[in-house]
């Protein structure tokens, strides 16, 4: 049967892959994906081809994908961080019927919401939501009812795609959602190129937090009512009884 593998690459780096993400580009003929995700992995498997698609091309890339695995190819479409968060898994599950003959299989990568919480320290010990800021697919009175949502359950936050150059504002406005149901020294941290060159890592406040430059590299946590700082490193609580 004709297969293709959808693979999540964590951060990107060769110590950042698992092991079966690593076993199955190996394997692969062909690998595709969005460009800048492809030359991740470009150097350490040289002798691939190679397929790659622009931003905003997702529908056409895992198209190209499933249609190349459809030939006869072992195709790799490769995501950044798990193939299953925010990734093209659902996509290329969802295209697949189209397809007949091809075989989908899902390759987990490691999110950049648990890549970022180790860098930051344990901010993610207890209950956490995930959300994207971005608008392009879902409205912004949606992404605004989750944060409230979250924010009123005491949830962690893991923030993805905090801003852009098309919506510089988004982290701020919902900074300013979240100043609604906790106080402006509440502990935040940001980390930018997790696992890649550039690395960067901040322990900031939500105040702070308001006014941070971020970007698409960037992903942003907001602790709960529990969470402190220990040693400069973000910690949640989990509940466990003890004596200091």
């Amino acid at each position: 049967m004709a297969k293709l593998y959808v693979v999540g690459l964590g951060p990107g780096s060769p110590d950042g892959m698992t092991l079966r993400a690593r076993e199955v580009l190996q394997t692969s003929e062909v690998v595709t994906g969005y460009a800048a995700y492809v030359e991740l992995v470009r150097p350490l498997f040289p002798d691939k081809t190679y397929l790659t698609t622009g931003m905003r091309q997702e529908v056409e890339r895992v198209r190209a994908a499933l249609s190349t695995a459809q030939t006869g190819k072992t195709v790799a479409l490769v995501c950044s961080g798990d193939a299953g968060v925010y990734g093209m898994s659902g996509l290329a599950l969802e295209l697949s019927p189209d397809f007949p003959g091809v075989e989908v299989e899902v390759v987990p990568g490691v999110s950049a919401a648990l890549s970022g919480a180790a860098l930051l320290g344990a901010p993610l010990m207890h209950d956490f939501a995930v959300v994207s800021l971005s608008d392009l697919l879902t409205p912004w009175e949606t992404i605004e009812r989750r944060l409230r949502g979250a924010a009123a359950a005491d949830f962690v936050l893991c923030l993805y795609n905090p801003a852009s150059r098309n919506r510089p504002e988004h982290l701020k406005r919902a900074c300013d959602v979240l100043l609604d149901y906790v106080n402006q020294d509440h502990p935040c941290g940001i980390v930018r190129n997790a696992g890649r060159a550039g690395e960067e890592i901040r322990v900031l406040t939500l105040a702070e937090l308001r006014e941070a430059e971020v970007d698409m590299f960037c992903t942003v946590f907001v602790g709960n009512s529990q969470t402190k700082v220990i040693g400069g490193r973000l910690v949640t609580p989990r509940g466990y009884a003890y004596e200091s």
